[in-house]
C-alpha cells in the first residue's frame, strides 16, 4: 500500500471510529448555531432561509458563467515575510492555469474595461492617433508620475494588496478546474500561515496566546490557570477591532468547513472520492475538541456573511448603471448574466436584517480614521500573507477570499461615493471596482453562501449518527 492510500485509508479509520466512540460530541449539536449574533440585530435562523433557499441557487449559476469563474492571479510572488521554499510536493496541491485559447477573447482584452462601449471607444482612439491636430502627448517623466499618482489613489481606498495583472507572471486559473478542498497541506507550515495572521493582525489582546497546533489546545493556559486561545472573545475591546477579529475568524472557519466537506476519502488507481469528513468537522468544530471555541467560530461565520452581503447590497447602484457590463465578448450572455447579476444584488437588498456599518468608526473623527487606517492597513498585511501559503491551490483561494473581502470593506466605506452614482449633478463619480475586485467579492461571497449550505448537510449527517 502506497504511503497515500495508508494515508487515507488512516483518515477513513479515524473517521469511524471518531463517529461511533464521540456520541458525547454528537448528542451536543455543537454546530446547530442558534439565536442573535453579537453586534448586530440579526439571527442565525434568519440567515439559513435567506441564504439556502433563496440565494445560494442563483449565486452559483452565476458564478458558473465565464465572467466570474476566470480570475488572474501571481502564484509566483515570493514570501515578503520570511523565506520559505517549502512549497506543498502534494499533487492536490497543484493548480492548473489556463491556456490563452481556454480564456474568452472579451475578458483578456479588457481587464480594465467593462463594456463592448469602452472596447470600441479604444479602438476609435487608436485609429485617431496620427489624425489628431494637437500634440497631446506626454514626457515619460510625466507619464510615469500620472501613473504613480493614479496608483496611490487606488491603494488608498483598497483594504488589500492586489496583483498586478499585466505582470508575465500572472496566470488566468479556471476557478471551477481548481475547486477549494482538502489538499493534505497541514503541519508547522501551514499553521505558520495562520499563527503570523492572528498573532499580528487579529486585534486580539496581548495577554492571550494562540498555540501552534490545535491539538494543544488544553495545554495553553494564562496566568490564572484558565485555557487562553486567540479564539476567546475580546471584551473591553471597540467594536471596529472586534469586528476586525471576528471576519478574520469567520473567513478561518469557512475555509475550514470547505476543507471538511470536500475531504479525499477514498482516493485508488480508479477514481478519486470527494465528499463530506464528519470527523475532520468534528475536529475544527466540536467545543469538547475545541476548548469550547469552535460554535464562536461558526458565529463568526455568520458574521461574516452579514459583512459581504451587506457589501452586495451597497454596491448595486455601481453594477445597476448602463456603462457596466459583464463584457466577455458574447453579447446575449453577457446581457443574460447581467440581468441575473441584478436580481441577486436586488434580492440582497430585501434582505430585512442588515448589518448596519454606520456603527463603525462613528466616534471622534481623528480616532476613527486612526482606527480604520489601523485596519486597513493590517488588513493589506494579512493579503501580503497569502503569497506565503505554500500550497498553490491553497494560496490561490486565500488570496482570492481575502481580496474579496477587502474589496466589501471598500465598498462599505465607499458610501459618499457610491451614492454620488445616483445623481445626475455629478458627471464622473470615483467610485471604481475592476474586474479582480469584482470576480473576488462575488466568488469570495460564494464561499461564505456555500459554508452556510454546507453547515445544513453536517446537521443532518450528525443527526443520523444520534
Amino acid at each position: 500500500m502506497s504511503v497515500r492510500h495508508l494515508t487515507v485509508f488512516t483518515a477513513l479509520l479515524a473517521s469511524i471510529l471518531q463517529v461511533s466512540t464521540s456520541s458525547g460530541a454528537d448528542h451536543r449539536c455543537f454546530c446547530q448555531v442558534t439565536g442573535n449574533l453579537d453586534d448586530c440585530a440579526c439571527d442565525v435562523e434568519t440567515i439559513d432561509a435567506f441564504n439556502n433557499n433563496q440565494l445560494f441557487p442563483k449565486l452559483q449559476k452565476l458564478l458558473e458563467s465565464d465572467y466570474f469563474r476566470f480570475y488572474k492571479v501571481n502564484l509566483d510572488k515570493p514570501c515578503p515575510f520570511w523565506t520559505d521554499n517549502s512549497h506543498c510536493g502534494l499533487r492536490d496541491c497543484a493548480v492548473q492555469p489556463c491556456s490563452l485559447n481556454e480564456v474568452p477573447e472579451g475578458i483578456k482584452s479588457s481587464s480594465h474595461k467593462y463594456s463592448a462601449e469602452a472596447n470600441m471607444q479604444q479602438d476609435n482612439c487608436e485609429k485617431l492617433e496620427h489624425l489628431g491636430a494637437v500634440d497631446a502627448s506626454l514626457s515619460e517623466k510625466m507619464r510615469d508620475a500620472l501613473l504613480n499618482w493614479n496608483l496611490h489613489d487606488d491603494e488608498s481606498e483598497r483594504f488589500c494588496v492586489i496583483d498586478d495583472v499585466e505582470s508575465p507572471d500572472a496566470q488566468y486559473v479556471d476557478l471551477l478546474l481548481n475547486p477549494e478542498r482538502y489538499t493534505g497541506y497541514k503541519g508547522p507550515e501551514a499553521w505558520q500561515i495562520w499563527n503570523s495572521i492572528y498573532e499580528e493582525n487579529c486585534f486580539k489582546p496581548y495577554t492571550v496566546k494562540r498555540p501552534v497546533y490545535p491539538q494543544m489546545f488544553h495545554s495553553s493556559q494564562g496566568k490564572d490557570g484558565a485555557k487562553q486561545t486567540c479564539f476567546s472573545s475580546s471584551p473591553g475591546q471597540c467594536v471596529e477591532k472586534r469586528a476586525f477579529y471576528r471576519l478574520i475568524s469567520g473567513l478561518h472557519a469557512s475555509i475550514n468547513i470547505h476543507l471538511s466537506a470536500r475531504y479525499l476519502m477514498d482516493d485508488n488507481w480508479f477514481h478519486k472520492k470527494w465528499t463530506h469528513n464528519v470527523s475532520e468537522f468534528q475536529q475544527r468544530f466540536d467545543s469538547d475538541l475545541t476548548a469550547g471555541e469552535g460554535p464562536k467560530r461558526l458565529r463568526n461565520l455568520y458574521f461574516l456573511y452579514l459583512i459581504e452581503l451587506r457589501a452586495l447590497a451597497k454596491a448595486l447602484p455601481f453594477f445597476q448603471h448602463s456603462s457596466f457590463q459583464l463584457y466577455t465578448g458574447q453579447p446575449r450572455q453577457d446581457q443574460a448574466h447581467k440581468e441575473l447579476l441584478l436580481e441577486i444584488l436586488q434580492l440582497a437588498d430585501t434582505f430585512p436584517l442588515h448589518f448596519n456599518e454606520t456603527s463603525l468608526f462613528a466616534g471622534d473623527e481623528k480616532e476613527a480614521a486612526k482606527l480604520k487606517e489601523d485596519i486597513r492597513l493590517s488588513f493589506q498585511n494579512i493579503s501580503r500573507i497569502m503569497d506565503c501559503v505554500g500550497c498553490f491551490k491553497c494560496r490561490l483561494w486565500g488570496k482570492l477570499q481575502t481580496q474579496g473581502l477587502g474589496t466589501a470593506l471598500k465598498v462599505l466605506f465607499s458610501r459618499r461615493q457610491i451614492e454620488d452614482l445616483t445623481k445626475s449633478n455629478v458627471p464622473q463619480p470615483t467610485f471604481q471596482l475592476n474586474r479582480q475586485e469584482i470576480v473576488s467579492i462575488f466568488n469570495a461571497f460564494g464561499r461564505i453562501s456555500t459554508s452556510i449550505k454546507e453547515l445544513k448537510n453536517f446537521r443532518s449527517m450528525l443527526a443520523d449518527f444520534r
